[in-house]
């Protein structure tokens, strides 16, 4: 059986924890380059990957830095950059600011920056551009257009482009 003499029988340890101040623990502050960093950090890009075994269909996105097209998406889309993989399909309507295409592109696209149309790619419908490159092997046909800065746009009508 315990003694309650034996927990509380050293009172002048009592008395020395009285009277020694306890040093708070140092605070460290963040190096002020990691401070900028940490801001930096905060804005994450918002990046969304719709693999290659994906559908996607019927929906609105938005607020999306970037979309990576790698399987099927049936949507609407306002985006910084758009890539679709050389097996994806994007149906719908974009807007963004560039657009590499690799794969299929059905619908309304306007890019408020640059399009690239690599040789594997195929665009079809209402296209709209700034700028545009298109490599040989690419199929771009539809309603094309070019935008400048006085919003007036030049069409184009087209069927398969070999260079350009």
């Amino acid at each position: 059986m315990l003694q309650k003499d034996g927990f509380f029988r050293n009172r002048r340890d009592e008395s020395f924890r009285q009277t020694q101040p306890i040093a708070p623990a140092p605070v460290i502050a963040p190096a002020p380059s990691m401070e900028s960093d940490k801001k930096v950090d905060e804005r994450k890009e918002s990046k969304l990957v719709v693999g290659p075994d994906i559908k996607l269909k019927g929906v609105e996105i938005s607020d999306c830095d970037t979309l990576v097209v790698e399987g099927r998406v049936d949507a609407t889309l306002d985006a910084r950059i758009l890539e679709i993989a050389e097996n994806g399909v994007f149906q719908g309507t974009i807007a963004a600011d560039q657009a590499e295409i690799r794969g299929r592109f059905e619908g309304e696209i306007t890019v408020r920056k640059q399009l690239v149309i690599l040789g594997t790619g195929k665009v079809s419908g209402k296209v709209r551009y700034a700028k545009i490159k298109v490599e040989e092997g690419a199929e771009l046909s539809g309603d094309l257009a070019v935008l400048d800065k006085s919003a007036t746009a030049i069409n184009v009508n087209t069927k398969r482009v070999a260079n350009a």
